[in-house]
């Protein structure tokens, strides 16, 4: 009964659900009361993630926090140019520590300085290959952002450019990135040989942090079992993309060239190196791959160590279960004496040059309640750091970086108090008038007091980093404004380590940002009237996430990414353009899993097209468009079997890599004819699922269909569509808008919020 129901759901049973308070970790002994309230938390409602998602465990600091700019906080005088150029030494260092196993992720690859020492840090490592009796595995994991995914045959190119040419290498490196409807990697992180860690909000871009008016973050290296974490962290995005790349869309999608566009609302890429010489897809980290390195015997070495918590999130990699998102709750909620938080912002991103967030976009109501709680029922006080709204660092333009989301304290403060009235009846207007006055103190950013550069230009931050009652710090990549991307962060759970984060960090940028002037009582008691949630999406539409997603911050080496740009609906003009995408189905259980519930995020018909390089690629375009799109007569196009292309250059070799079966199946939808591979049912479904309806119109929250792993396993798995879906079908071919789905997507978004 319960599989039938999971089939008729769309979806497996959720692995990531609760199943009672069965989980204790052997290690949350001695814990402080944020640390206890973060692992209750855990390990109540995720415990079948926890070691993937959380844990704790222990490890030490390695020196001071890694912040950039450094030692700018009491002058007024801009940093020097190469004040920072050791943060991408450090990082180097770091990777060419390894011995067995290095797993880097970031939300886009490196350039600038940053790519010239990973490229210094890669050779190190290669150097020690040689005399290793294992190949030495690294794996690099990036967000392919929404109009611009990254080229990762470019990226292998140029980390591996200057590698020694020699038999007796055995460096084997893999580059790989992701989206899944809004979600991709956000998570910053090196990890090496299960005993060395660096992680934070820093990203690898030279004009962010190495410029001039650099942006601020904040970062922090650790030794010790915490780095299991980050490894063990990694292996589902990497399961992820391998998954996705094997189903049959994803086989066509890896056919093409990185830099090519494409229409799905799911892109996975992966390359590797040496390539043809390794396996397409990494191999998955567990503590026996790198028991043999010599750095093991420092993980014995734990006088110096301290609690530490490591807390993520996949996005919608995974159901609904977000474990991060609970910790920070449960962190806010353990409170007693005062949080200190230092964010990029808060608030939702705003449509450029208003205060009117994009449509869809709403404040985490979740985080302020529990603010707002903190402060009108326990007392408690809140000192909060911010960006300065649309800091724009070095040359770059605000469509590459634009950090603060566009609002003010006041803005920030009068949602917090709305909070409070939403979960108290009969406020005391006297007593509000005071907690804001008294415990509610929010600033901007600031160098001595200065909020710009000399060039008058603002000063950006990009830390994601908060302090409970001096005891717990935790630093990240997870913002606090709602963003379902993937993220990870390690919770430090000891008085003496986080009064030294404080001094190093937040006492000296406190001290020289806060001034009062930010927040007035009367603006906030003002603004508490006014809505700042964006339009309901039901009626804006999806494509305003996307444009809020376009605005984050990435890198500027237009090499490394495909830029795609997105356009609204599906133009008549373009000829039998066929979408298709896959609701994925387990081998084993013939179970439909946990995408096709989500399927709705997992596809959108909207027309995707290259904005770069078009003459260089002009050859490849009208053989894939010869291939995949259907010729007026409806002649397909016979094709050998799809065949892995490694590299742009060996694109014009493989290029003709699409199976006929995937021809012969469009040709029948196109001329209408039967298809002999698959029954007449299969067929319909297929029709209504697959093909546009002649009129051009585009289905905004189109579901993706069943999609096999061979035709013979096709039409044993069709039945398994749940009647759901083909309801989405009808409805997308009759242009109306399905309810079910906006309900759900409603529920999803809001479940974790409503849960006080």
């Amino acid at each position: 009964m319960n599989s039938f129901v999971s089939k008729l759901s769309c979806c497996k049973h959720d692995d990531d659900a609760s199943s009672g308070d069965e989980i204790f970790d052997k290690d949350a002994v001695g814990l402080s009361h944020v640390g206890e309230a973060i692992h209750e938390e855990l390990r109540k409602h995720h415990n079948r993630l926890h070691h993937s998602m959380w844990n704790v465990t222990s490890g030490k600091i390695i020196d001071s926090v890694h912040q950039t700019p450094n030692n700018v906080w009491d002058t007024k005088e801009d940093p020097a140019k190469d004040n920072d150029d050791w943060f991408p030494e450090k990082m180097a260092d770091i990777i060419g520590r390894t011995e067995a196993w290095c797993d880097i992720m970031s939300l886009g690859p490196p350039d600038g300085k940053f790519m010239t020492h990973f490229q210094l840090g890669l050779k190190q490592v290669a150097e020690r290959s040689k005399s290793s009796n294992e190949p030495i595995v690294v794996r690099m994991m990036f967000g392919n952002i929404v109009g611009m995914p990254v080229n990762c045959t470019a990226v292998i190119d140029a980390l591996t450019k200057d590698l020694p040419k020699d038999d007796n290498v055995k460096l084997q490196l893999w580059v790989g990135a992701w989206r899944k409807g809004l979600s991709w990697n956000h998570a910053k992180m090196i990890a090496v040989d299960g005993v060395y860690l660096h992680t934070g909000g820093h990203n690898l871009w030279d004009a962010h942090y190495l410029s001039n008016n650099p942006v601020h973050d904040l970062s922090i290296e650790f030794e010790g079992r915490i780095a299991r974490d980050g490894h063990r962290f990694a292996n589902k995005q990497w399961q992820f993309v391998e998954k996705k790349q094997k189903t049959f869309v994803g086989r066509v999608v890896d056919s093409m060239p990185d830099h090519l566009p494409t229409v799905l609302r799911t892109r996975v890429t992966v390359s590797e190196y040496p390539t043809g010489e390794v396996p397409v897809f990494p191999p998955m980290f567990n503590k026996e791959k790198v028991a043999s390195t010599t750095s093991q015997s420092r993980l014995a070495e734990r006088a110096a160590d301290v609690p530490l918590i490591s807390i993520g999130r996949q996005g919608t990699l995974v159901r609904r279960h977000r474990p991060s998102d609970d910790a920070i709750l449960a962190m806010i909620d353990s409170a007693k004496t005062i949080i200190r938080m230092v964010l990029q912002d808060i608030g939702p991103v705003c449509i450029p040059g208003t205060k009117n967030a994009l449509p869809g976009l709403k404040w985490p109501k979740g985080y302020l309640s529990a603010i707002g709680r903190a402060i009108y029922e326990r007392g408690v006080d809140i000192e909060m750091v911010l960006s300065n709204p649309n800091s724009i660092p070095g040359a770059l333009k605000g469509t590459e970086a634009n950090y603060g989301n566009g609002w003010d304290c006041v803005d920030v403060a009068s949602e917090i108090v709305k909070r409070v009235q939403k979960q108290c009846k009969d406020c005391d207007d006297a007593k509000l008038r005071q907690m804001i006055a008294e415990n509610l103190r929010i600033c901007f950013v600031r160098h001595d007091k200065q909020s710009t550069y000399k060039d008058g230009k603002s000063i950006g931050l990009h830390s994601k980093h908060f302090i409970v009652d001096d005891t717990c710090a935790y630093i990240g990549s997870q913002n606090l404004y709602m963003c379902d991307l993937a993220e990870w962060g390690v919770v430090v759970d000891s008085e003496k380590e986080v009064k030294k984060i404080m001094d190093d960090y937040f006492t000296p940028l406190w001290k020289n940002s806060f001034t009062g002037e930010d927040v007035d009582v009367q603006r906030v008691m003002d603004g508490l009237n006014v809505n700042r949630d964006g339009e309901h999406k039901l009626f804006a539409g999806v494509k305003s996430e996307d444009a809020a997603q376009q605005l984050m911050p990435h890198g500027a080496s237009p090499d490394l990414y495909s830029f795609e740009k997105e356009v609204g609906e599906v133009a008549e003009k373009i000829e039998a353009e066929k979408t298709t995408t896959e609701c994925p189905v387990d081998d084993t259980t013939g179970d439909l899993e946990e995408e096709g519930i989500d399927a709705v995020q997992d596809v959108s018909l909207s027309k995707t097209k290259s904005e770069a390089d078009a003459p260089a690629s002009q050859s490849t375009l009208s053989k894939l468009k010869s291939k995949l799109s259907l010729s007026k007569s409806g002649e397909s196009t016979a094709s050998p079997a799809l065949v892995q292309s490694a590299s742009v250059e060996e694109e014009t070799k493989e290029d003709d890599a699409v199976p006929e079966s995937f021809l012969s199946k469009a040709q029948s939808l196109e001329s209408g004819a039967p298809d002999a591979s698959a029954p007449k049912s299969t067929l319909s479904k297929l029709k209504s699922k697959l093909s546009m309806s002649k009129s051009g119109e585009s289905a905004l929250s189109s579901p993706a269909p069943t999609q096999s792993a061979s035709v013979e396993e096709e039409t044993k798995e069709d039945d398994a569509v749940p009647e759901s879906f083909l309801s989405k079908a009808q409805s997308l071919e009759s242009g109306a808008p399905d309810a079910s789905d906006t309900v759900e997507q409603a529920q999803e978004q809001t479940e974790h919020e409503q849960k006080w």
